[in-house]
């Protein structure tokens, strides 16, 4: 069970940095300091956006049309923590009595 444990911490962790890439990555977009024609930054950005609509698109269904500000990566990021933290407090039913 520990190594469900872990497995599962794992997989939030490393959704965790993929998102703060992609944020991280959309600014530099927006600031033009990044340009989507070169080749390396379009795969880059377009693989991350291949991974990560898949958690965004159930979220937008349910948030209101904000123009231009997209919510899902916040809501994303308070999911996260919500079920890292739900995995942290109830560890000692991974590790046993």
């Amino acid at each position: 069970m520990v190594t469900l444990y872990q497995a599962l911490m794992l997989i939030l962790n490393v959704v965790w940095f993929i998102m703060i890439a992609h944020i991280i990555m959309s600014w530099l977009i927006n600031f033009q300091v990044l340009n989507i024609r070169q080749p390396l930054v379009a795969q880059v950005w377009f693989g991350l956006n291949r991974l990560l609509e898949p958690l965004y698109t159930p979220i937008r269904r349910f948030l209101p049309n904000m123009g231009g500000l997209d919510l899902a990566p916040l809501v994303m990021f308070i999911i996260v923590i919500i079920l890292q933290r739900a995995l942290i407090n109830n560890a000692g039913f991974f590790y046993g009595f």
